[in-house]
């Protein structure tokens, strides 16, 4: 039994009081520091970039090819996790400051800046774990849990999961389609795909003209070495990016919930299911910050809203408050979080429990379709208690 059920509502109450206590610190101690921190980290993403396009210009010579792929890697990476991620969460819109704005900025990744808020923003985070209503337990595509009724086409859950990771990016900017519900469930018609994926579109082919014909051409004779560079650093960035999601949200301890668990759900509740919904995984400054601080992704759940880079100094309150109520801190290093991962999906990849009660379900269950009704603006902040 989950210690979700156990705790009292007083428990629940005085659990909602310390954290919001934390996030509030925090939200008002904002300042010069987190200016500095995103300023100099984006100095520094476009400083890899410019050095790593450089490079590969050069990739004829060896050396030259491999460090332009190191740089480009590390400046896709950055913007994608520790600039894109957390400046779309909202964490420096009171900057005022248009080029960090939650809802103007464009990163360099195939996915529009709406249709992340909504699936990401929104979606998963004010439904964190919860069945039938958060797509990324699977992302359509994988069996990430014993309640998801198992399929046949489970069986290739690892396969699906290395297909994932190696084009994430682009598995991330369909993902608000839904294509699940076209292609196997037949409950959307080519002409709704087609009118969904106008702008996902638009925005996938500027970051393949950019990567796979603009900078090729730009090198003239070298374009083959240039191209080839673009396909690593985008597969390096896929690889990795994947993989910190993933030992963030599928380690065999992180719990799953029912859809019962949003009824009179409380800000404290909300909390608990965030701390029991996600996993941490260790390491030094230089790991978090190239996983965008999702390292703390504990931290993250609870306080989307609160700049990344202050997640390691508030891990210990968190920490304490866990260990106050007797709920579990999921930390580990990146290799135990990585294994735990594929255990889970190779184990779930095999008939099993699974949620029948007589109607056909989706990887996510019959419910799942309120949750692309919803019209409501994607939100960076805590569930507010209901």
């Amino acid at each position: 039994m989950s210690i979700y059920s156990t705790l009292t509502p007083e428990q629940f109450e005085a659990i909602g009081q310390e954290l919001d206590a934390i996030r509030n610190r925090e939200m008002a101690d904002l300042g010069e520091k987190d200016e500095k921190y995103i300023r100099t980290l984006i100095k520094r993403q476009r400083q890899f970039e410019v050095a790593g396009r450089g490079l590969l210009m050069a990739g004829f010579l060896p050396p030259a090819w491999l460090a332009g792929v190191a740089c480009l890697s590390v400046s896709k990476i950055l913007d994608n996790m520790e600039i894109g991620h957390n400046v779309m969460h909202g964490q420096y819109d009171w900057m005022g400051d248009p080029a960090i704005n939650s809802k103007t900025f464009d990163w360099d990744n195939t996915c529009t800046n709406k249709a992340w808020k909504h699936t990401h923003n929104y979606e998963h985070h004010t439904f964190t774990n919860v069945l039938d209503k958060d797509h990324d337990i699977g992302y359509g595509l994988l069996r990430m849990s014993e309640d998801q009724e198992w399929e046949p086409r489970f069986l290739l859950n690892p396969l699906f999961a290395a297909i994932l990771s190696t084009f994430f990016q682009h598995f991330v900017a369909v993902q608000s389609l839904k294509l699940e519900d076209y292609l196997i469930y037949k409950t959307k018609t080519s002409e709704e795909l087609k009118a969904e994926f106008k702008p996902t579109w638009k925005k996938m082919r500027k970051q393949l003209f950019k990567d796979y014909l603009l900078f090729p051409a730009l090198a003239g004779p070298f374009a083959p070495f240039v191209f080839a560079g673009n396909v690593a650093a985008n597969l390096t960035r896929n690889l990795w990016s994947s993989q910190v999601i993933f030992n963030g949200h599928f380690p065999e301890e992180v719990e799953q919930f029912p859809e019962s668990v949003l009824e009179n759900e409380t800000r404290g509740h909300w909390y608990v299911r965030q701390m029991l919904g996600s996993a941490n995984f260790e390491g030094g400054r230089l790991m978090h910050i190239m996983s965008g601080n999702l390292s703390f992704q504990i931290e993250h759940h609870l306080f989307p809203d609160i700049p990344a880079h202050r997640y390691a100094r508030i891990s210990g309150e968190v920490r304490a408050i866990c260990e106050k109520y007797g709920l579990p801190y999921n930390t580990g290093s990146f290799m135990k979080q990585s294994l735990s991962v594929w255990k889970r999906i190779f184990k779930l990849s095999l008939p099993g429990k699974g949620k029948s009660d007589g109607k056909k379900k989706g990887p996510l269950g019959g419910l799942r379709a309120k949750v692309v009704s919803l019209t409501t603006e994607p939100q960076s902040a805590p569930r507010k208690a209901a």
